[in-house]
């Protein structure tokens, strides 16, 4: 099911034993749109430490009780390694962390998790495959293309033919974790603007730089577009109706192959 990935932001986490804080921002894969990991609110009792979940280790979420369900306990993730809340997220952090609790590195295959298609179909045999099969003398300083939900919300959003909006929200697939579509808001663009839903596919380019994203669209297209109800799930009759509006061809598969595509709009 597709749901707004800004939602969860602000959710309790609740492990093994205790709600142990709660959701402060996920970091997502530039390279696949795919959030790798949540960064957790402790709420003071890991003070100054920067505590990341992979998506590996949830269990669910419920939209209804605003919890985040984690398959680790509260001395798990006090011991988890973490850097420093001023460093940034490498690679060989990333490592550690993997080996830590036991899960397999998510870019260790061509599949949008590893060898896997979704984070909970990753288990300790592959995690330990994966880690005794792979090399620990790989390049330390190799780029993992991290980016802050939270900072990329609010990028500009740019037609064809000039600025039209900019992003309110994600929308995810909650089974993968890849960011499948941008809600973009045009309000202070266009008068009596409103919200619309765009594949993220769509996108030309995104300039980290300037902070926007350009879509292979219009202005026009993008101001007539079928306007956004947050309140109507987000289903493939919906989808369809997006493509359809837009004119182009709608792929309900969901094979390994069109999950990696969707997942990785600029290849």
């Amino acid at each position: 099911m597709l749901r707004s990935a800004n939602e969860l932001i602000g959710y309790h986490l609740s492990a093994l034993d205790r709600i142990v804080g709660t959701c402060k921002d996920f970091l997502f894969d530039d390279r696949w749109w795919t959030i790798r990991h949540m960064l957790a609110d402790t709420g003071g009792w890991l003070t100054g430490k920067k505590v990341l979940v992979s998506p590996m280790s949830i269990t669910k979420q419920d939209w209804k009780t605003r919890n985040i369900y984690l398959k680790l306990t509260e001395e798990q993730i006090e011991k988890c390694p973490a850097p420093s809340e001023d460093e940034t997220v490498s690679r060989a952090h990333e490592r550690r962390m993997a080996q830590y609790y036991g899960i397999p590195y998510y870019w260790g295959d061509s599949g949008l998790w590893g060898p896997a298609a979704y984070p909970f179909t990753m288990d300790q045999e592959i995690a330990e495959a994966m880690h005794y099969s792979q090399k620990e003398e790989l390049d330390e300083d190799a780029e993992n293309h991290l980016r802050s939900l939270k900072e990329v919300t609010g990028y500009y959003i740019k037609a064809n033919d000039g600025n039209i909006g900019h992003v309110e929200e994600f929308i995810m697939d909650e089974k993968t974790w890849a960011l499948r579509y941008v809600v973009v808001d045009t309000r202070n663009w266009l008068p009596g603007g409103k919200k619309v839903l765009l594949p993220l596919k769509w996108a030309q380019s995104v300039s980290w730089e300037r902070t926007e994203f350009e879509m292979d669209l219009g202005k026009a297209d993008i101001e007539n577009g079928p306007e956004f109800d947050p309140e109507k799930p987000i289903n493939i009759e919906y989808e369809a109706q997006i493509y359809d509006y837009y004119g182009r061809p709608f792929e309900v598969s969901i094979d390994k192959a069109t999950q990696q595509h969707i997942a990785n709009p600029f290849t």
